[in-house]
C-alpha cells in the first residue's frame, strides 16, 4: 500500500491540481445556473488556478504506450458544454485574436470564442479526471503525462487567451445580466401566452361542451 501511494500521480502537486480541475469541470457543467456576470467572475478566478496548478505537475513518462485509455468526452458532451457556455455569453463570446500561428499568414484580425475555448480546455480535464478516477496507477500516469503535455502544446495558451477576453468582457462597464433579464421577460411573456391560448381553448371546449348537452 505504501508503494501504491508512493507513485508521483499521488503527490500534492497533482491532488491539488485534481482538486481545481474538478471545480473547474463543475463551473462548465452547471454554467446555466449562473447569472452571466457571476459565471464570468467565477471563470476569472478558477482560470488562474487552473493554470498555475497546471504549470507545476511533474513530468511522467508513458506507462502503457500500446494501450489507449477511454476518453469520457465525446462529440455529444463537447458540444453540450460549447453551446452552453455559448449560450451564456451572448454578444460577448467572440473576441478578437492575435496570438495563434494563423496571424503570421493573415493580414485580417482573426475571431476566437470563449466558448470554443473553454470548451475545448474542458475537453482535456475532463478526460484526465475520468482516467485519474480509475484509481490504476499506470492509467493515471498517463493521464498525466497527456493533460501536462497538452497544457504546454494547447491549451495552456487557449487558458491565458480566454482569461484576456473575460477580464475585458467583466470590466466593460457593460450590463452583464442584461440578456438574462430579456430572457426571463421572454419566458414569462411565452408562459402568459400560452396560459391565455389553454384558457381559450378550454372555454371553447366547456361552451363546446355545453352546446352538446343541450342537443
Amino acid at each position: 500500500m505504501e508503494d501504491t501511494f508512493s507513485h508521483v500521480v499521488y503527490s500534492k502537486n497533482v491532488l491539488e491540481f485534481v482538486t481545481v480541475s474538478n471545480e473547474f469541470c463543475n463551473i462548465l457543467e452547471h454554467n446555466a445556473e449562473y447569472p452571466k456576470k457571476d459565471f464570468i467572475g467565477v471563470a476569472l478566478k478558477i482560470l488562474p488556478l487552473l493554470y498555475l496548478k497546471s504549470s507545476v505537475l511533474p513530468k511522467t513518462e508513458e506507462e502503457l504506450v500500446d494501450e489507449f485509455i477511454d476518453k469520457a468526452v465525446d462529440e455529444g458532451l463537447y458540444q453540450h458544454i460549447l453551446n452552453s457556455v455559448k449560450e451564456k455569453m451572448g454578444q460577448h463570446d467572440d473576441y478578437l485574436e492575435v496570438f495563434t500561428a494563423d496571424m503570421q499568414h493573415s493580414d485580417m484580425p482573426l475571431t476566437a470564442t470563449i466558448s470554443e475555448d473553454l470548451a475545448d480546455i474542458y475537453q482535456d480535464i475532463k478526460n484526465f479526471i475520468e482516467a485519474y478516477k480509475t484509481a490504476v496507477a499506470e492509467i493515471m500516469n498517463d493521464a498525466l503525462f497527456e493533460v501536462t503535455n497538452n497544457f504546454e502544446l494547447y491549451w495552456g495558451q487557449r487558458l491565458v487567451n480566454t482569461l484576456r477576453a473575460l477580464h475585458n468582457v467583466y470590466y466593460s462597464g457593460d450590463d452583464l445580466n442584461e440578456e438574462d433579464k430579456k430572457k426571463k421577460e421572454e419566458e414569462s411573456k411565452r408562459n402568459t401566452d400560452e396560459w391565455i391560448i389553454s384558457k381559450v381553448q378550454k372555454m371553447w371546449q366547456d361552451d363546446h361542451d355545453d352546446l352538446n348537452e343541450i342537443e
